[in-house]
């Protein structure tokens, strides 16, 4: 992974074969004008309204394409040392009547690992954490979901981990459905998950 992103691993560290919210990832960051490969649990911490102080705060997993100047985003994405990359061979979405939901995965035809352009920062919870940024799926999708994953070009990568915001917000957009491999499973997407085994992407 280390080699196909042209990154330096900051340490040694464990790779999950699916990857869950909460869970550990892994990520491709700038760090001094080189990328670092990283690992970092999936999702921004947050607690709800109503949440006791005692208790597990919830992994925000994705930022929508229009929130990303919100507050609770704004920093991370303007900020360019603050965008990553989160490589991935396939993501998953759910299929079918509830309760009987599977997974359906979705990988990029020419690129048999991608990247889905992410956002990270530290956290007081659970250390250097991070995101996906998500737009509108393409209408070929929209039966299986109505929203997708920002996959960047190859030759996005750079512009996404170091170019100004206005430049980062032009790369936030629909990937051409014609490129996509869809593979419907009969895997449930509700499973007991070990904890030694963390899912997906």
């Amino acid at each position: 992974m280390a080699d196909l992103f042209r990154a330096t691993p900051t340490r040694t560290f464990n790779v999950p074969e699916q990857v869950y919210p909460g869970y550990p990832g892994i990520v491709v960051r700038d760090h001094e004008g080189r990328r670092v490969l990283q690992s970092m649990t999936w999702g921004f911490p947050v607690r709800l309204k109503g949440m006791k102080p005692t208790s597990k705060p919830k992994p925000v997993n994705n930022a929508r394409d229009d929130k990303l100047l919100t507050p609770f985003w704004k920093h991370w994405f303007v900020t360019p040392a603050h965008r990553c990359l989160i490589p991935f061979t396939a993501f998953a979405e759910a299929e079918g009547p509830k309760g009987k939901m599977t997974r359906t995965w979705i990988s990029v035809e020419d690129q048999p690992v991608a990247a889905w352009a992410g956002l990270w920062r530290p956290s007081d919870e659970w250390g250097d954490c991070y995101t996906g940024v998500m737009v509108d799926a393409t209408e070929d999708l929209f039966d299986i979901h109505d929203r997708m994953p920002v996959i960047l070009h190859p030759d996005e990568h750079d512009a996404w981990l170091r170019a100004p915001a206005e430049e980062a917000t032009a790369l936030v957009r629909k990937y051409p459905a014609s490129r996509l491999v869809v593979d419907r499973t009969t895997e449930p997407w509700f499973k007991r998950k070990p904890v030694e085994d963390p899912t997906l992407i």
